[in-house]
């Protein structure tokens, strides 16, 4: 769980800190040269930008759910022990991503990261962000676990099983979780899932509407026919014909 959404549960993210858009230095310590950064993640990024965006997701992803998308010389389970015992006992510092890649020879996985979504946080939100949701597959030998700071609770859980439990009230899903996850329920098996990602692009960017409710809030998505309408809400219809979450 999360505090941007509190309440509910997210994908682990945050913000590109200063150190994350030192391109010159992170082009010498990711796996892929300039080239193939450009092909896996360009489009409507920048190489600089998609290399802040993906240092991002590699930092945060470790410092939120302990997860390292990294490797040192080679990939061998007593490197990373040594770097998730450190995570363990401490809030990492600032910088300790530059300091792991510089002072220990460490190469960040960018081969393992793909493109999947941008969404745009509405308007009338207290924060807001544009946002760039990558897609991985885990090396084996790692498991996920929050770091009981930024991250309060985490889980890991089958697409099918999440929006289950979502629809009984069990684990609220921030709406970019909720759609990602339904996207993700089309593929049959990894296979199927590996081959989409190749070709997927980053899309159009997807930003919601949000409407405050006396009772709560309404959010449409880009896809929904009245997203772009002008239109007044009939709260009192809604109390009517919407039922709250976890009922039958």
């Amino acid at each position: 769980m999360s505090g941007f959404f509190p309440g509910t549960y997210v994908f682990p993210g945050g913000r590109v800190e200063t150190e994350d858009r030192a391109s010159g230095l992170w082009k010498a310590h990711v796996d892929l040269d300039s080239e193939e950064i450009s092909q896996r993640f360009g489009g409507s990024l920048t190489e600089e930008e998609a290399l802040a965006y993906g240092v991002t997701a590699i930092r945060e992803t470790f410092e939120e759910a302990g997860v390292l998308l990294a490797y040192r010389n080679e990939y061998t389970q007593e490197n990373l022990e040594r770097v998730q015992d450190r995570r363990k006992v401490e809030e990492l510092p600032k910088g300790w991503l530059n300091d792991l890649v510089v002072s220990e020879g460490w190469m960040l996985a960018f081969s393992r990261l793909t493109r999947w979504a941008h969404w745009i946080t509405p308007e009338g939100m207290p924060k807001r962000y544009e946002t760039r949701f990558f897609l991985t597959f885990m090396h084996p030998g790692q498991e996920c676990n929050p770091d009981a700071r930024e991250t309060t609770h985490g889980i890991w859980i089958s697409p099918e099983k999440g929006l289950f439990k979502n629809l009984q009230g069990e684990i609220p899903l921030s709406p970019p979780t909720l759609v990602t996850l339904h996207e993700l329920l089309r593929y049959s098996d990894m296979r199927d899932l590996k081959k989409e990602v190749q070709a997927r692009t980053w899309g159009e960017a997807l930003l919601p509407r949000m409407f405050n409710l006396p009772k709560g809030k309404l959010i449409l998505e880009p896809w929904d026919p009245m997203s772009k309408k002008e239109f007044e809400i009939d709260t009192k219809g809604l109390e009517m014909n919407c039922l709250p979450v976890g009922e039958p």
